[in-house]
C-alpha cells in the first residue's frame, strides 16, 4: 500500500508537472489556430513567413529565459518562485492574444513572446522541483508524468478547438479566442497551489545552509526520520566538495570536465527531440493534414484523437523507465521512429492524390503510422528526454543547466520552424525521409554516448559521468569520512538508501 508521504510526493510533483501543461497547449493552440478561418481573416492571411515567425517568437522568448532567467530565478528566489513567475507571465500574455486589435498580428506576436519567457521559467523550476523532491527508485515514473502534462495540454488544446470547429459561425472571432484563453486555466491552478507544497531541501541547503526548513521539507516526503537525516547529510556532503573543490556558480559549466561532457550530452539530446520530428507535427500537422484531407472538421479530429492517445502513449513511461532505463528507451524510440516516418512518407508520395486529397484508405493509412510515431516518441524522446536531463546535473549547477539544455529544444525547433513551411510547401512529404535519417543517427548516438543513469541518486550522479563522487569526496572534506569511504546506492525495502564502506586497499 503506498503511504502517506508517498502519495504526497506523488501529488506536489504533480503540481509542479502542471508547468508542462502550458508548454503543450501553447505548442498545440497555434497549429490549432491555423485550422480556423476566422484566425486567418483577423489577421489578413498570414503568409507562410509570418507563420514561422510567430512560431518562432515563442521559441526566442523561450531560449531567452531558459538560458539567462530562468537558472538565477530558480537558484536566487526558490523552486517555487520560478513555477509561480511563469504562470503570471502566461496569464498575462493571454490576454494579449486574445484581445489583441484586429489585424495587429505584432500584438499577438508579442504575447507570444512573453509566453515563451514564462514558459522558460516555469519549465526549469518546475522539472529540477520533481528531481531534487522524488526518491531515487521513483524518479523516473514520476517524471515521466511531466511528458504526459505536455499531452495533457495538447488534449484540452485540440478538444476545445475542434468543439469551436463545429460552430464557426456562431461564434465568429471567438471560434480562435475561446482557444487561446482556456489557456488561464493551467497557470490559475499553480497559482492556487504552489506556495503550498515544500520548497527544495537541497535549496535551502544551498541557499544559506538552512537545515531545519530542508528537514521540515524532507519530513513531508519521506517516510522516516532515518531518510530524512541520511538525505540532508547526503546533500551536506555533496555541497561541500562541489564548494570547495569545483565551484559553488556556474563556472564549473566549463571549468569542470564532467559537467562539460554532460552538457554536450543533453543538448544534444534535447535538440535531437526536436527534429525527431514530433516538433513539427505539434506546430504544422494542420498543414500537413491538410495535403491529405480537405475537410478542417477531419483535421480537426485527428489533432485531438492524437492528443488523447499521446496521454495514453506517454503513460508507457511510467512503467518501462525504471525497468529497461534510459538508454533502452532512446534507441527503441529513434529506430521506432525512423521506421514510421519510413512508411509514412513511401505512402503519401508514392500514392495518387484524386481532386487534391488522398483516397481515404491511403488518409487512414498515414494518420495511423503518424500515431504509431507517437507510440514511439512519447515514452523514449518525449518523456525520457526530460527525466535525464534533470537528473544528471550537481547541485552547484542544476538549475542553469538544465534551463540551457532544454531550450536548446527551443533553438533548434526556431530554426526548424522558421524554414519547414516552406519545405512542406515545396517538397511535401518527401521532407519526413529526412527526419527518418535523423532519427537513426539519434539512436547511434545514444549507443555509443549516452550512460544508463537509473536509480543512481542525484548526489552521486557525477561518478557515472567519469567526474568525482561528490558524496564521498565531500565527507572527506568535511573530516567526517577521513578514510574515503566507499559509498554507494542501495535498494533497501524499495528504497534507495545510501551506504558507505571501507575501500579495500
Amino acid at each position: 500500500m503506498v503511504s502517506k508521504t508517498r502519495a504526497y510526493n506523488w501529488y506536489i510533483s504533480l503540481v509542479a508537472a502542471s508547468c508542462m501543461v502550458l508548454y503543450g497547449y501553447d505548442a498545440s493552440v497555434f497549429n490549432a489556430l491555423q485550422n480556423s478561418k476566422n484566425w486567418v481573416a483577423y489577421f489578413n492571411t498570414p503568409s507562410p513567413n509570418i507563420i514561422g515567425a510567430i512560431n518562432t517568437s515563442y521559441t526566442v522568448g523561450a531560449v531567452v529565459a531558459g538560458f539567462f532567467m530562468g537558472g538565477p530565478l530558480a537558484d536566487w528566489a526558490g523552486r517555487r518562485v520560478g513555477m509561480a513567475a511563469g504562470a503570471v507571465l502566461v496569464i498575462i500574455a493571454t490576454f494579449m492574444q486574445t484581445f489583441a486589435p484586429r489585424g495587429q498580428i505584432g500584438t499577438f506576436i508579442a504575447g507570444r513572446v512573453i509566453i515563451g519567457i514564462g514558459q522558460g521559467l516555469a519549465l526549469t523550476a518546475g522539472s529540477i522541483y520533481i528531481g531534487e523532491l522524488s526518491p531515487p527508485e521513483i524518479r523516473g515514473k514520476i517524471m515521466s508524468f511531466w511528458q504526459m502534462f505536455y499531452s495533457v495540454g495538447s488534449f484540452i488544446a485540440y478538444w476545445v478547438s475542434f468543439a469551436t470547429t463545429k460552430h464557426p459561425k456562431g461564434l465568429g472571432d471567438w471560434d480562435w479566442k475561446m482557444v487561446v484563453i482556456f489557456q488561464l486555466l493551467v497557470p490559475i491552478l499553480i497559482l492556487s497551489q504552489v506556495f503550498f507544497i515544500p520548497e527544495s531541501p537541497r535549496w535551502y541547503v544551498q541557499n544559506g545552509r538552512n537545515y531545519e526548513n530542508a528537514r521540515r521539507s524532507l519530513r513531508r516526503v519521506r517516510d522516516t526520520e532515518e531518510e530524512v537525516e541520511e538525505e540532508i547529510t547526503t546533500i551536506r556532503e555533496a555541497i561541500e566538495f562541489e564548494a570547495e573543490a569545483i565551484s559553488s556558480g556556474y563556472s564549473a559549466l566549463w571549468k569542470d570536465k564532467s559537467i562539460r561532457k554532460r552538457m554536450y550530452i543533453a543538448m544534444i539530446v534535447n535538440a535531437g527531440q526536436q527534429i525527431t520530428g514530433q516538433g513539427t507535427l505539434n506546430s504544422y500537422s494542420s498543414i500537413i493534414y491538410k495535403k491529405v484531407f480537405k475537410n478542417s472538421d477531419t483535421v480537426a479530429l485527428i489533432n485531438a484523437l492524437n492528443a488523447t492517445f499521446g496521454i495514453i502513449f506517454t503513460l508507457n513511461a511510467t512503467w518501462t523507465v525504471d525497468r529497461f532505463g534510459r538508454k533502452f528507451l532512446f534507441i527503441v524510440g529513434g529506430i521506432g521512429m525512423a521506421a514510421c516516418m519510413l512508411i509514412a512518407a513511401t505512402i503519401e508520395t508514392q500514392t495518387p492524390s484524386p481532386g487534391g486529397a488522398k483516397t481515404q484508405p491511403v488518409g487512414i493509412a498515414i494518420v495511423f503510422v503518424m500515431f504509431l510515431f507517437a507510440f514511439f516518441y512519447k515514452p523514449s524522446w518525449g518523456a525520457t528526454v526530460w527525466i535525464f536531463t534533470a537528473e544528471i546535473f550537481s547541485m552547484n549547477v542544476r538549475a542553469q543547466a538544465v534551463g540551457m539544455c532544454s531550450q536548446s529544444q527551443n533553438v533548434v525547433n526556431s530554426i526548424v520552424q522558421q524554414f519547414f513551411p516552406i519545405f512542406l510547401k515545396n517538397e511535401g512529404f518527401y521532407a519526413f525521409y529526412m527526419f527518418a535519417a535523423i532519427n537513426v543517427l539519434l539512436a547511434v548516438f545514444v549507443w555509443f554516448f549516452v550512460p544508463e543513469t537509473k536509480k543512481v541518486s542525484l548526489e552521486e550522479m557525477d561518478a557515472v559521468f567519469g567526474g568525482a563522487n561528490h558524496v564521498v569526496e565531500g565527507a572527506a572534506i568535511e573530516h567526517k569520512d577521513p578514510a574515503r569511504h566507499e559509498s554507494v546506492g542501495v535498494i533497501v525495502e524499495g528504497k534507495t538508501v545510501t551506504e558507505r564502506f571501507e575501500k579495500s586497499t
